[in-house]
């Protein structure tokens, strides 16, 4: 019977080898200048992400299979909203953690990445401090209008941010679009594929987490374990997109 064994950057599936791909058809095995694939570089991240999910699903049965279990004709029912409070409280120390662990194991990656990350904020800033100019020649001083301008510094922060969101916002509906905009912003020198896609994969994060801080503040147990099972497509989605390799 062929199987299918994953073994370090390749799947064996019966006697055949070939690199690993995402849903996109993206491979994740790298040799950008010998640094590790995504999937291995934030590997931590994705176990952590995995067992999120994992932990997201049994706080909802903790709540949904006591009523499944009950009685049709028995009015209440016990359930435990604990796990629901568990794993709101614990979800952003645990991915900070595996994050820490994986920058420790490949410190390598992460001084290039910060190399990296100083090159394309002093793009963007010089960008947006060329904007600010041309507003400031077109519009006049910023309190003629009652409302300051962001700064260099912001412009080139919201930038970054902006560009992660379009990117996990195209990947949803079409993954092909998000990397061609991926190619597009890296072709102009003020991003990186992995600071978009590590930006894009934080955003995603961040959704999941504020559903579980709802759960968490939930006092009705079936809307508790609702929230925390719609965490699971951020999460899921964010797996996806610190796994990718556009190179």
């Amino acid at each position: 019977m062929p199987t299918s064994v994953a073994r370090g950057e390749f799947t064996r599936t019966g006697q055949h080898w070939e690199p690993l791909r995402d849903s996109a058809g993206v491979t994740s095995t790298s040799d950008r200048l010998g640094l590790p694939a995504r999937r291995r570089r934030h590997a931590r991240l994705i176990a952590a992400l995995t067992t999120l999910i994992g932990a997201c699903a049994e706080a909802a049965d903790a709540v949904y299979q006591p009523i499944a279990a009950a009685p049709v004709d028995q009015e209440a029912v016990e359930v435990n909203l604990l796990p629901c409070h568990q794993v709101s409280l614990t979800a952003a120390p645990l991915l900070d953690l595996a994050r820490a662990e994986d920058d420790a194991r490949w410190p390598s990656a992460v001084a290039r990445e910060r190399n990296e990350a100083r090159r394309t904020y002093a793009a963007r800033c010089a960008v947006a401090q060329a904007e600010a100019l041309l507003d400031q020649t077109q519009a006049g001083p910023p309190a003629e209008h009652g409302v300051p301008l962001p700064t260099v510094e912001q412009s080139a922060a919201l930038d970054l941010a902006s560009a992660g969101d379009e990117f996990a916002a195209r990947w949803r509906d079409d993954p092909a679009q998000a990397v061609a905009l991926v190619r597009e912003l890296v072709a102009g020198g003020e991003f990186t594929a992995d600071e978009v896609l590590d930006e894009a994969a934080a955003a995603t994060v961040t959704a999941g987490l504020l559903a579980l801080q709802e759960a968490r503040a939930a006092s009705d147990p079936s809307t508790a374990a609702e929230l925390c099972l719609s965490a699971v497509p951020h999460i899921a989605l964010a797996v996806t997109l610190v796994s990718a390799d556009l190179d």
